[in-house]
């Protein structure tokens, strides 16, 4: 099971009129601690710049990832999972988060609907929400790091 934690990485951007401004990024990294997932943003952001900082790192309550190799925005969705008590017949609702990546909110749901296809438990969307994650890096299991959609 994947634990997920959102980093916040602070560094100089060029914009495209030229002109550098601060920055700060949302990175999601599959991570065992705290410790770890800076250690391993701070390891794929140095790819791209030397200059910057880890400003936050949290765990997050993300359960499952569903990935589109097109879609350049991540959506959060929360799904309400419906189950039935059987000694008080009383539907009992769990909410889970999953993360979505789409172009657009229309993909985001047809990709989520896409990845719950072949549950066999009862669900109900309750929200679909842009989010300001810029990329998604796995466990490295194998030694090298490479971001979720690559």
């Amino acid at each position: 099971m994947a634990n997920w934690f959102e980093t916040k990485v602070r560094y100089d951007k060029t914009m495209e009129n030229g002109s550098i401004k601060k920055v700060t990024e949302a990175y999601m990294v599959d991570a065992l601690s705290f410790t770890e997932a800076e250690a391993r943003i701070s390891e794929e952001i140095a790819h791209f710049t030397s200059d910057f900082s880890v400003s936050a790192v949290k765990r997050t309550k993300i359960a499952e990832i569903f990935r589109e190799r097109t879609g350049d925005k991540w959506y959060l969705v929360k799904v309400a999972f419906i189950t039935l008590d059987e000694k008080t017949a009383v539907e009992k609702k769990s909410i889970s988060q999953i993360l979505v990546a789409a172009d657009s909110f229309k993909e985001a749901y047809d990709n989520f609907m896409e990845g719950m296809k072949g549950t066999m438990a009862d669900f109900e969307i309750n929200t679909i929400q842009e989010t300001l994650i810029m990329d998604v890096y796995d466990a490295d299991l194998s030694g090298d790091s490479k971001p979720a959609d690559a």
